[in-house]
């Protein structure tokens, strides 16, 4: 028997931490519904996506594929994250707009699911992204910024923590060799963070780690699609960093995200810039202290009552980085595991929309 089949679009096989863990989760969503779908992945790598997670997988600027991948699903999904922003660039939300556009043209029932929309500085990109989201079936997003914003849009919809918070975390077989404290960095590539901050943040790091004797880990999140010779943005930037320190550390290269949420387990400390690395070092029970680009990451800090700074005015003075990283070290909050699990609950609300209209 042939299942009824659900196409999911979303930032898939780049080698994003964030966007990979992402999509696991709306699968084992999908999984949950009462009647049985199959699931088909647009990809950048639809051969390691399907081989991956066990599904068939599409690649997502093959035209003809794509046509022919809308007209025999049943539904199709934006399969979570910040799929509409424009500040980086104003074609990648113009691809999702059009795919969802010609979904919506051939009847399909359409989701956007668990987004968080914005920032769009450009008024043709909100106009439509609010006609788009108008026309879904259902709604739901994972912060109170984007669920103000389709407030203000007259748009019903559904506003539960981001899915990865359920994720289950896997333990990594070398968790037992490293030392303890372990503290965790989480950075990105951004024109924000510039030569002079990464140098106060490598001495920062530095001074953080005389006063603790603590175990670095570097966590790049993006690293490069496999078969590439490019190691990453995100592997590039903790090698840099990883060169500056003379203590031990070392470079985590995790592909599987539930590997990848494991490796926060037993940090004393996690700083990130990262918005799901704020996501799974605070759902395994890590102090977190975000270095903020993106009203996305400043928005969870402040839900989660953990400190940070803007990347843009952040301060560079070496001794400050160092004492209020020491304070976070020391005295700062990590959720209780009772907190944890009231995020991962609501987070499974993401799933209700799914099982609502697909069943």
């Amino acid at each position: 028997m042939k299942l009824p089949r659900v196409l999911i679009c979303g930032y898939y096989g780049y080698g994003n931490g964030g966007d990979e863990a992402l999509l696991l989760a709306l699968l084992q969503q999908l999984q949950q519904l009462s009647v049985p779908v199959q699931p088909v992945v647009l990809s950048r790598q639809p051969a390691q996506t399907a081989a991956t997670y066990s599904v068939l997988a599409c690649p997502r600027f093959n035209g003809l594929a794509l046509q022919r991948c809308l007209r025999e699903a049943k539904a199709f999904v934006w399969g979570g994250g910040s799929l509409l922003q424009d500040r980086t660039s104003w074609r990648s939300p113009l691809y999702y707009l059009g795919v969802m556009g010609l979904a919506q043209q051939l009847k399909l029932k359409t989701f956007a699911w668990a987004q968080g929309i914005g920032p769009l500085d450009r008024g043709w990109i909100r106009y439509l992204a609010r006609h788009s989201l108008a026309g879904c079936t259902a709604v739901s997003v994972r912060d109170k910024v984007t669920s103000a914003l389709l407030e203000n849009w007259g748009i019903p919809h559904q506003v539960a923590p981001d899915p990865v918070w359920g994720l289950t975390a896997k333990r990594l077989p070398e968790w037992d060799s490293w030392p303890q404290p372990r503290i965790a960095v989480v950075l990105r590539q951004h024109p924000h963070l510039t030569p002079a901050r990464l140098e106060a943040i490598s001495q920062g790091l530095r001074q953080l780690q005389a006063s603790t004797g603590a175990y670095f880990l570097f966590i790049p999140f993006q690293l490069a699609p496999q078969g590439s010779p490019d190691l990453g943005a995100d592997y590039r930037l903790a090698q840099d960093l990883q060169q500056r320190m003379p203590g031990h550390s070392q470079i985590l290269e995790i592909r599987d995200p539930c590997l990848l949420k494991g490796s926060f387990r037993g940090v004393s400390l996690v700083i990130t810039m990262r918005y799901h690395g704020l996501v799974m070092a605070a759902a395994e029970g890590c102090r977190c202290f975000g270095l903020s680009y993106d009203p996305k990451v400043r928005a969870l800090l402040q839900e989660l009552h953990m400190p940070g700074w803007e990347l843009e005015t952040f301060p560079t003075e070496v001794e400050t980085l160092h004492q209020h990283w020491l304070a976070c070290y020391e005295q700062g909050l990590a959720l209780t595991p009772a907190d944890i699990q009231a995020w991962v609950r609501r987070s499974a609300r993401h799933g209700d929309l799914l099982r609502q209209h697909l069943t």
